[in-house]
C-alpha cells in the first residue's frame, strides 16, 4: 500500500500531537519517504474537514475528545484507538452570584441550560453538558426530576469556513471564543440559572461573568464523576492504515511519545504551545488543565482508561 499523505486533526486541548506538530517532528519523520503530513484544514473540501467528526478521511489520525470517534465507530467507520490520556481539564457548573445558587444543594427547581446544535452530525457539546449534569446531580441526592432543563438551540456550526492551512487547527480563536456564547448569554439574561462548561475557555468565562462555581468536577473525590468528552482524551487512527501500513503508524506514534516526553521536561515551552492551540492566554493554562499538564500528555492504554471510555460509550448509547 503506497502512501503519499498522512492526515491529522486535533481538538483545541493539550495533546502530544500539538507538540509534535509545532516542533516539526512529524514532517521531519516522513519527509525522507516523500510522505506529506498535514492537517485536515489543508483541504478546502468541507467533507474532508468534517472527518474531524466522522473519521471518513483515509490514512488519518485524530487526537481529542472521545465523543466523535465513539459515534463514528457506531456508524460503521473503521476507527481504532491507539492511546488515551486522562485530561484534567476545567469542568464546572456555573451560576451568576445573584441567582442564590451556591452549591448543588441549591439546584432544586432551578433551570439548567442544555445547548442543542441544530444541523450537526454529532452534538458533542450537548452530550458533554448532559453527562455533566447527570453525573453532578446524584452527588447531592438529586435527579433530573428535581431541576428544569432548558433547551437552547444553537444555529452556528462547529466548523466554519476558514482559509486552508497545512498545519492549522480546525478551530481558530474567534470560533472557539463563541463555543459557549449561547449558554453564557442565557445566563446573563436570566433565562437559565446554571450552565455547564468545560475546556480551556472556562477560567476566562468564569472570571468574565464573575460566576459562582456550583460544582467542580475535578475536585470530586470520585474521578468517575469527571468522565466526559475530554476525559479520557483519545488518539485514534484509520483502521485500514493500521492494518496495511503498521510501520507508518508506529513511527507516527513514536513522534508523539517523543513529544510527550519532551513536554515533561519543558514546562514553559509546552504551556506556550498549549496556549496557542487553545486560543487562550498562557496564564490560563495551569488553571484550565492543571499545573502538571506538561507531564500528562503521553498517550497510553490502561484498564482504568479503557473503563472510562466504556462509561462514556454506554452513556452516549443510552442517551441516543
Amino acid at each position: 500500500m503506497t502512501i503519499d499523505t498522512l492526515w491529522y486533526t486535533r481538538c483545541p486541548v493539550p495533546t502530544a500531537s500539538s507538540i509534535a506538530i509545532s516542533q516539526g517532528w512529524l514532517d521531519a519523520e516522513f519527509a525522507p519517504d516523500g510522505i506529506a503530513v498535514q492537517s485536515l484544514r489543508a483541504a478546502s473540501d468541507a467533507a474532508v474537514r468534517q472527518s474531524h467528526f466522522d473519521h471518513r478521511q483515509q490514512n488519518s489520525f485524530r487526537h481529542g475528545g472521545n465523543a466523535p470517534p465513539i459515534w463514528s465507530r457506531s456508524q460503521g467507520q473503521d476507527v481504532v484507538v491507539l492511546g488515551m490520556t486522562w485530561l484534567p481539564q476545567y469542568q464546572r457548573l456555573l451560576a451568576m452570584p445573584e441567582s442564590g445558587v451556591e452549591s448543588l444543594a441549591d439546584l432544586r427547581g432551578k433551570r439548567l441550560a442544555l445547548p442543542r446544535r441544530v444541523g450537526e452530525k454529532i452534538d458533542f457539546w450537548r452530550a458533554s453538558a448532559l453527562q455533566g449534569i447527570l453525573q453532578a446531580l446524584p452527588t447531592a441526592g438529586l435527579t433530573l426530576d428535581d431541576v428544569q432543563i432548558v433547551d437552547l438551540p444553537v444555529y452556528e456550526p462547529y466548523l466554519t469556513q476558514q482559509k486552508a492551512s497545512r498545519t492549522g487547527a480546525l478551530f481558530d480563536a474567534r470560533q472557539y471564543a463563541r463555543t459557549a456564547s449561547t449558554e453564557a448569554l442565557a445566563l446573563i439574561r436570566g433565562e437559565v440559572d446554571v450552565i455547564y462548561h468545560y475546556g480551556a475557555s472556562g477560567p476566562f468565562l468564569e472570571t468574565f461573568l464573575g460566576a459562582q462555581v456550583v460544582f467542580d468536577f475535578q475536585q470530586h473525590p470520585d474521578p468517575k464523576v469527571a468522565i466526559n468528552n475530554g476525559t479520557p482524551n483519545v488518539l485514534t487512527v484509520s483502521g485500514g492504515l493500521l492494518r496495511e501500513r503498521r510501520d507508518l503508524v508506529v513511527r507516527y506514534l513514536g513522534c508523539l511519545l517523543r513529544a510527550a516526553r519532551w513536554a515533561a521536561d519543558h514546562r514553559d515551552e509546552t504551556w506556550a504551545i498549549i496556549a496557542r492551540e487553545v486560543s487562550e492566554a498562557e496564564e490560563w493554562v495551569p488553571e484550565a488543565f492543571g499545573p502538571e499538564i506538561h507531564q500528562q500528555l503521553e498517550p497510553i492504554v490502561t484498564s482504568e482508561l479503557i473503563d472510562a471510555l466504556e462509561v462514556r460509550q454506554q452513556f452516549m448509547l443510552e442517551h441516543d
